[in-house]
């Protein structure tokens, strides 16, 4: 009799529970959150920069003038994490919406010193030091890290089109004179081309600079990198 009430307080506790439980799980399973929780979080937290973005290479390397007549060079940038870009000054397409997108990733990381930016014109007889100061003023840039370059014609050409695979070059048929790739290069603190990949697995090179989507993914593995 005893062992015959034991079963059914066991029985009726076993119904108790669920009664709560068991629509708690369906709500779950429903709304696909099973997996989710402070176990995930732990999962997700181990993974470390080194798997969430990928190792291109070494960055190309350049020694070029910037706005203030000084000598930049990859040196410059040892110990920092970097974004870098082709353009032009009088360019009427793609680079205002380029200069844009940069000025809201120097407002992100504005004053942390191990983050800079570099844009490298591709028509430097016009953009002299002087035209690139004007430019970055025009800009209203505040970053002591971003330098703004030229130098030698065929050497950026060259850097562009076979150090980055960035495409540039000139197009008397085009608006403005010159044509060129709108990505931005991500460059880690020992000087290594870093990216992210795309939904398929596969390495993404470079980002978008023209799109929303592009600035907000580069935004994101920059801090990646700064915490590295």
């Amino acid at each position: 009799m005893i062992k015959n009430k034991s079963f059914i307080g066991i029985a009726f506790i076993i119904l108790i529970f669920g009664i709560y439980a068991v629509p708690k799980i369906v709500s779950r399973i429903q709304n696909s959150d099973v997996v989710k929780g402070d176990r995930l979080d732990k999962v997700s937290s181990s993974s470390s920069a080194e798997d969430a973005l990928v190792k291109i290479g070494p960055a190309p390397k350049f020694e070029l003038t910037n706005q203030n007549g000084e000598k930049i060079t990859n040196d410059t940038y040892k110990g920092k994490v970097y974004v870098l870009e082709f353009f032009f000054t009088t360019c009427p397409s793609i680079c205002p919406k380029m200069n844009q997108s940069m000025l809201i990733i120097e407002k992100k990381f504005f004053g942390n010193p191990n983050f800079g930016i570099v844009s490298i014109t591709i028509d430097p007889v016009h953009d002299t030091p002087a035209v690139l100061k004007s430019h970055a003023v025009l800009l209203g840039v505040k970053s002591s890290n971003w330098n703004f370059l030229t130098g030698d014609r065929q050497t950026i050409f060259d850097l562009a089109n076979k150090g980055y695979n960035l495409y540039a070059g000139e197009n008397s048929k085009v608006n403005g004179g010159f044509e060129h790739s709108g990505m931005f290069a991500l460059i880690d603190k020992n000087g290594n081309i870093r990216c992210r990949k795309d939904e398929f697995g596969n390495p993404i090179l470079y980002y978008d600079g023209l799109e929303k989507a592009g600035v907000r993914d580069i935004q994101q593995d920059i801090s990646i990198l700064l915490a590295e």
